[in-house]
């Protein structure tokens, strides 16, 4: 589990494919200190597992499978490019950001990054599937990034990036056009899944929720 603070950026020193799957080695840009074999990093916001540490560098090794390399950004990263990173976080710290598990739902794409002020403002598209798990004003994480949702809409969303994030993250090099993971907020997924079976061709239409109606579908006392 993550949330999407993203602790440095790190640099793709090799990239190897293995079948569907590729082998990355990557640089973190910043102190790593006591790294454990097995534990989960996020790369761009991807869960990846540390398969392998090498002191001198230092550097390590970690699989994307091709189903991770189906829904993400990953398998456009070469030799130098650079990606979002993040350990796992620990139980009892500080918790920031907000809840992010590393599964990438789809990816989306830059359409415009306009000045506002001091900051950007970065209006991205993505399959429109998606938009009901998206809120304004909710939380979405963009390469392993959490961050507001300004604004959004069936297939956009519109974010606000401060100067600060613009510093420490992989978001100054997006342009239109760029590749970006996007993941919505899990809790709004849940929501969605339990909500299905109330919500399916033929269920009766309720103009309101009332205490009745949740008695009926099981939430009452």
């Amino acid at each position: 589990m993550f949330t999407g603070l993203v602790e440095g950026q790190g640099r793709v020193e090799a990239v190897e494919k293995r079948g569907g799957d590729i082998l990355f080695r990557f640089h973190p840009l910043f102190a790593w200190s006591e790294p454990e074999i097995g534990e989960s990093v996020a790369c761009n916001g991807v869960c990846l597992t540390m398969e392998t540490w090498i002191p001198t560098g230092p550097s390590f090794t970690a699989f994307a499978s091709a189903e991770t390399l189906s829904c993400s950004n990953l398998g456009g990263l070469g030799v130098g490019s650079l990606v979002n990173m993040e350990r796992a976080m620990l139980l009892g710290e500080r918790f920031g950001g907000h809840i992010v598990s590393g599964h990438v739902d789809t990816v989306a794409r830059v359409e415009s990054v306009r000045p506002v002020g001091q900051s950007r403002c970065v209006r991205l598209t993505f399959d429109p599937e998606w938009s009901t798990q998206i809120v304004p004003k909710g939380s979405v994480t963009l390469d392993g990034i959490s961050l507001t949702v300004n604004d959004c809409g069936p297939g956009f969303l519109e974010v606000n990036i401060i100067p600060e994030t613009w510093r420490v993250t992989t978001v100054a090099v997006w342009r239109p056009g760029s590749a970006v993971n996007l993941e919505t907020d899990i809790i709004g997924k849940y929501v969605k899944h339990l909500m299905q079976p109330y919500a399916g061709e033929g269920a009766p239409r309720e103009e309101r929720v009332t205490m009745d109606f949740l008695r009926r579908n099981g939430f009452g006392l």
